[in-house]
């Protein structure tokens, strides 16, 4: 799939009305886009054993989304068959006393990519420029008055560019997708999460109440994505109405973003590879003499 067609990196002119959240690029649901799936799959697979390998590089892989967009089950049915002690999932929720006496970025400092490892952020550090934007939270952040007296979104906008750019020159890649859900679809999935009692754990009451603020979310997404995208931290605009084409697109998105890479397995030097020959030797004597 042409993932470019769904690639934001610069800041100027991106309207997210002009992006469909019931796109499908032509696919239907069905047999061939489900093998679609697992061969992305499989190649994830084998690009995480070469990632961990070659031990140089991180990814992070950020999934912002209104409720309901998808994000769990984006994680589930992708990610599944990765090693676990390569990849990292972190959720973002509201922060603790302890992580608002510090900076906004301080609690995902420890939560970035290992070299050779995947994170996932399921929503992240962009929640300080969504949700205490849509309900002016950023008064119970404990910051000095003269902050606040300035353009705080303009500066967060260039701290979070900034950050990207640290991660991006010290060998962390960002990934960062946005599942672009219609009103109309989350309520259907919200009344799915009431009428299925397998799901009614999912339900919150305060997903209804978010809905309330649909619009301003959608306005503080557009202006976060054109004030926040740049070439080496591109955001990716899923839509996400169709559950199995959002899960085929995030997995095209993360193997060719990982096939860019100059990954290898690591080559032993001459001498390294001459006393290989002589383990093998001891360990072959080993078990003929036990066979004996």
């Amino acid at each position: 799939m042409k993932i470019k067609n769904f690639r934001i990196s610069d800041q100027e002119g991106f309207h997210l009305a002009g992006f469909a959240t019931d796109k499908t690029s032509g696919k239907s649901k069905g047999v061939k886009t489900e093998q679609e799936l697992a061969r992305n799959i499989e190649d994830l697979i084998q690009l995480q054993d070469v990632l961990y390998a070659h031990n140089k590089f991180g990814v992070l892989v950020i999934l912002q989304a209104m409720d309901a967009a998808g994000k769990d089950g984006a994680i589930k049915h992708i990610m599944s068959g990765l090693n676990p002690q390569g990849v990292e999932v972190t959720p973002f929720k509201v922060p603790s006393a302890e992580e608002l006496d510090h900076d906004y970025l301080w609690r995902s400092h420890e939560h970035l990519p290992e070299r050779g490892n995947i994170a996932i952020f399921n929503r992240s550090y962009y929640e300080d420029v969504l949700v205490v934007k849509v309900h002016n939270l950023v008064e119970k952040q404990n910051l000095p008055e003269e902050v606040l007296d300035k353009d705080i979104w303009k500066e967060r906008y260039r701290q979070l560019r900034d950050f990207e750019r640290y991660m991006h020159e010290n060998g962390i890649v960002v990934v960062k997708i946005f599942l672009h859900l219609s009103k109309k679809e989350q309520a259907q999935r919200l009344l799915d999460r009431i009428d299925n009692p397998d799901k009614n754990w999912k339900f919150s009451a305060g997903d209804l109440h978010e809905r309330q603020y649909w619009q301003q979310y959608q306005d503080a997404y557009e202006e976060m994505i054109r004030e926040t995208a740049t070439e080496h931290a591109p955001w990716y605009i899923v839509p996400a109405d169709r559950k199995w084409f959002s899960r085929l697109l995030i997995s095209d998105i993360l193997v060719q973003t990982l096939k860019k890479l100059p990954l290898a397995y690591p080559e032993l030097s001459d001498e390294e590879k001459g006393k290989l020959a002589e383990y093998r030797q001891q360990l072959a004597e080993e078990l003929g003499s036990v066979s004996e």
